[in-house]
């Protein structure tokens, strides 16, 4: 097209056919694109902490080590961006600090996002959505309508702690008794030692599986607006590599698949 020899009309047609041309490459590099991985995140490796406490969220094998629903997905966000993952365990109440100082790079671990969560980290879009109920003795007469006097458990620095400590701590003669887990939480209502504990809806049917004979779940769920995400630091691009990541698994039908294995029904 730059040879000024070249007829008016060759010039035209030239012009149209590589327009053309240009048009269909731009529109064939969006559609490759779309499906391609972050290049910041590919072929590089994501340190991700997890609670390894948390079943079916998490946990931690016989053999040390870790499943659950988010180390599966954590595996299939970093195959999704064509990065390698690094899971490591991480106790609840330093998971946080520990991303803070650069000990990894996201949390993934069942984790709600809060305002006073989001004053420190940014999250992700959320990759799942919670209810909470009360797990109790069957044969204990506990009504979720007429708590008084009563033993409350849970898990500190989560959701239904906090709600625990908002709604019923010191009030009608309510006490309440936060654990660094939900397995010593489980512990303590299996001994008598408290006569509820509110735990996220999946937690508390997880442990029923092996537990369902004189306990079992109470009242109706509580829906607190609950969604967990991915913690990353503050304005870490990788929040937008994990964001398009998750939405790519979930319009595949990866999420949904990940929910079944993990949760059933």
């Amino acid at each position: 097209m730059s040879n000024s020899r070249l007829l008016w009309s060759s010039m035209t047609v030239t012009a149209a056919l590589m327009l053309s041309a240009c048009g269909q490459s731009s529109n064939e590099a969006a559609d490759t694109n779309a499906d391609a991985p972050a290049a910041e995140t590919a072929g590089k490796t994501i340190r991700i902490a997890t609670e390894g406490a948390y079943p079916p969220f998490n946990y931690t094998n016989a053999d040390g080590t870790l499943a659950g629903f988010d180390i599966d997905v954590a595996n299939a966000l970093c195959d999704q961006m064509q990065a390698k993952c690094e899971i490591v365990a991480q106790d609840w109440d330093g998971i946080i600090p520990g991303l803070l100082a650069q000990k990894y790079d996201a949390v993934i671990a069942g984790m709600s996002i809060t305002p006073e969560r989001q004053e420190k980290v940014d999250f992700s879009e959320p990759y799942f959505a919670n209810t909470m109920v009360w797990l109790t003795d069957s044969a204990g007469g506990f009504d979720p309508m007429s708590i008084k006097d009563l033993t409350l458990g849970g898990q500190r620095s989560t959701t239904p702690g906090a709600y625990l400590q908002d709604n019923y701590e010191g009030k009608d003669g309510n006490t309440v008794q936060l654990y660094d887990n939900y397995d010593n939480a489980y512990l303590d209502l299996k001994s008598g030692r408290s006569d509820a504990v509110l735990a996220e809806k999946v937690s508390a049917k997880a442990w029923l599986t092996d537990n369902a004979e004189g306990f079992g779940i109470v009242g109706d769920e509580i829906d607190n607006n609950d969604n967990i995400a991915i913690a990353v630091r503050k304005d870490d691009a990788l929040k937008a590599d994990f964001d398009k990541a998750l939405s790519e698994i979930r319009s595949n039908g990866e999420l949904a698949r990940l929910e079944q294995a993990n949760f059933g029904q």
